[in-house]
Formats: structure tokens, sequence, C-alpha cells
């Protein structure tokens, strides 16, 4: 198995919404806002390569949408998904198997794009993997969550064919080395990859863990459904990454990669950086 970080880009999301409760003049520190409260974000993939299949966690935003939505997301930088996988010497064709960890616009958008008229799959030859119980969650969103499930994304994956539900339980292996575990503080049945690999375990942080600075247990989203639940899913999570020595993959944090943790009086925290490279 090999794993690589794959960015598919960066774009900005008010500061007050990702950080919750906590305030600017903590979480500023973390994540500098500029002008109008908005702070610059990653939306950092993962590439497993494993036997012969090329697996990619999440996809970013993609392209497709229109000048007003990306006007209040301002997308920037370089990098993209196609990029990320020429540097490693690969295509979209290559892969084999998009798993997502749930179906928010800027985890997802990169699943379709326009050909024309029609919106059709951007890894034609990939099977793309979600749950039952989110998908469903993604087809009758609440208010709140409206604007973060965009059909445009989801439904021609459905409409290929090429759609799969994971039936795995929580904790169990989805296929050799790759267990999921569901969280649902954030949105309903969110999958979170947790991977051994190499000496280490690295688990894939979506949105339960945006950043290095969300490690800290009352630091939680303004976005998050459930907020309450997510703290103890942190909480959870936290004691059994520290007690097994997990690498954490953060897929929002805009400089950090990955993590070791560490268990302090205050609580657990961030002990070393590292990128999946030097695992």
């Amino acid at each position: 198995m090999k794993l690589h970080a794959i960015n598919a880009g960066h774009f900005k999301l008010d500061g007050g919404a990702m950080f919750g409760v906590v305030p600017k003049s903590m979480w500023n520190k973390a994540n500098p806002a500029d002008d109008n409260n908005m702070c610059s974000w990653a939306m950092r993939c993962l590439l497993i390569e494993h036997g012969n299949q090329k697996i990619l966690i999440d996809n970013g935003m993609g392209d497709k949408q229109d000048a007003k939505f990306f006007s209040h997301y301002y997308p920037h930088g370089e990098d993209s998904i196609e990029k990320g996988l020429a540097s490693l010497g690969f295509t979209t064709d290559d892969i084999t198997d998009v798993f997502l960890t749930h179906l928010h616009f800027d985890h997802c958008g990169g699943s379709i794009k326009r050909d024309g008229d029609k919106l059709v799959p951007v890894f034609k030859n990939a099977l793309y993997w979600t749950n039952r119980q989110h998908w469903d969650s993604a087809l009758a969103p609440n208010e709140r969550e409206r604007a973060s499930f965009l059909k445009e994304n989801i439904l021609p994956i459905q409409e290929s064919g090429q759609l799969r539900f994971i039936e795995t339980a929580d904790g169990d292996e989805w296929m050799p080395d790759i267990r999921i575990r569901y969280v649902n503080g954030h949105t309903d049945a969110m999958m979170l990859p947790q991977i051994k690999y190499k000496d280490t375990t690295v688990f894939f942080c979506a949105d339960l863990f945006p950043s290095t600075a969300h490690i800290s247990l009352p630091w939680v989203m303004a976005y998050d459904m459930r907020p309450l639940e997510t703290l103890n899913e942190k909480a959870k999570i936290l004691k059994e990454a520290v007690a097994n020595n997990w690498t954490l993959f953060f897929e929002h944090d805009p400089v950090n990669e990955c993590c070791s943790l560490v268990q302090t009086e205050k609580g657990v925290r961030l002990k070393d950086i590292l990128k999946v490279a030097e695992i």
C-alpha cells in the first residue's frame, strides 16, 4: 500500500462558522481571516494505492458551478485533482474507487463534470462509494444543510450506474487494512477511513477535525448539525488515537497535512506535524 496527499485546491469559508463558539481573538491566530472574515482552507484528498486498486478519498468542489456560486467560496490556487494525479503518473481514468466521506459540495463536487449539456462522472472507470443512510439524507436535506447538498453533484453518480453503498459496520473492515468509522455530529453517517499503513494507523479526519486547531474539544464548527454529538465523537476518537499512536490526516487544514498526538494535563494536543510521504 502507498498513500499520497492530493490537494484539490483551496477555498474560503467564514471564520466564525468554521470555529463555532470560539472567539475570533483565539481562532484568528490559528487561521487569520481576511477583511471579510473569510479564512482559506484546503481541500486535501488522499489517494490509496492498494494492490490493483487506486482509491481516491474525496475530490474537492470541482469546477462546474457558475460564477455566482464560486463568488461565495473564492476558490484559489493552482492545485487540482488532475494535476495531483499527473504528478504521480496517473490520470482520472486510473482511479478504481472514489470513497466519499460525505456528500457536501466541497468533498464530492469533483466527482462530476460538465460535458456539453450533460453531467458525467470525472472518474469514468471508478465505483463511487457512500452509504444508504447518508445518501437518503443528502437527497432530502434539512433547511440548514440544503445549501451543502447539490443535486448536480449527487444524482449523476446514481444515473451513471457507478454508485455503490457501503454496508460495513462501524469499526469493521471495508477492505483489507481499511476500516470505516461512522460519525453523526457533522452530518448523518459521515464515513472516516481508518487505514493501517506501515507501522501506524492513518485516520482521515474529513470534517470531524477539519484542521489541527480543531483537535481542541470545544472547537466545533457551526456547520455541524449536532455539535454536542461532534464533541463526544471527537473525545472518543482522540482517546483511541492517543492510545494507539495514530496519525491524523487533515482535509481542510491550509498548511498542515498530518500530525501525531500527545496526552497532556489539559487534554489531547498536537505533538508533531508531518506529511504522508514522511510516514
